[in-house]
């Protein structure tokens, strides 16, 4: 029985010592992390799982040290995270968080802008453009993972339609079209160029 208590007493004292290594690894005090000291605490405690403990106290006073244990662990690799990843990504958040927001810069595309996203459909344009558009439709499909839902000739029928309404309404004879996800659904929007 003073045996089992020894191991017990021995193992939470190695833990309350790796715990104070890693405490002066995170202030900068160790160059390094106690990853061999650590390694040497989970053999122990490996090999103390691995025994029948029939005295209920005893595998309660192991279980409760296992889980402290098992706290330290976790708290020690999300500060090696944040030590690794985290200053810079704290600071950037920061940044974020507290700097003014101006209007100009709140709608400046985050990467280079793409080309011209817009199709341009004149009367007497040759079916090119519309395929462009079906394409366009059938790659948004697939980066929502669906297949197309409208044949080519469909697409041709909306152009023409959507066209009809823009040139009247707006008095062009230029039809700019572009492909946009909305809330899943691609949709084929259009808008009057002057010319």
């Amino acid at each position: 029985m003073i045996k089992h208590d020894e191991e017990l007493d021995k193992l939470e004292e190695d833990i309350r010592k790796l715990k104070n290594n890693y405490d002066q690894f995170f202030a900068g005090i160790m160059k390094m992390p106690p990853t061999q000291q650590r390694r040497n605490v989970e053999i122990f405690i490996y090999e103390m799982g691995k025994q029948k403990m029939r005295d209920s106290g005893r595998r309660f006073r192991f279980n409760t040290v296992l889980s402290r244990y098992n706290q330290f662990r976790e708290m020690w690799a999300r500060r090696m995270r944040e030590r690794e990843e985290g200053p810079l990504d704290y600071r950037r958040r920061q940044a974020a968080l507290t700097a003014p927001v101006e209007p100009a810069a709140a709608t400046r595309p985050v990467t280079s802008p793409r080309p011209d996203p817009y199709v341009k459909v004149a009367p007497g344009t040759n079916g090119d453009e519309v395929r462009k558009l079906y394409q366009e439709i059938e790659r948004a499909h697939v980066e929502l993972g669906k297949l197309p839902t409208v044949t080519l000739e469909q697409v041709a029928a909306m152009v023409k339609k959507q066209s009809d309404i823009v040139r009247e309404r707006y008095h062009v004879n230029t039809v700019a079209f572009r492909v946009e996800t909305v809330d899943g659904k691609v949709k084929l929007k259009a808008k009057p160029l002057q010319d």
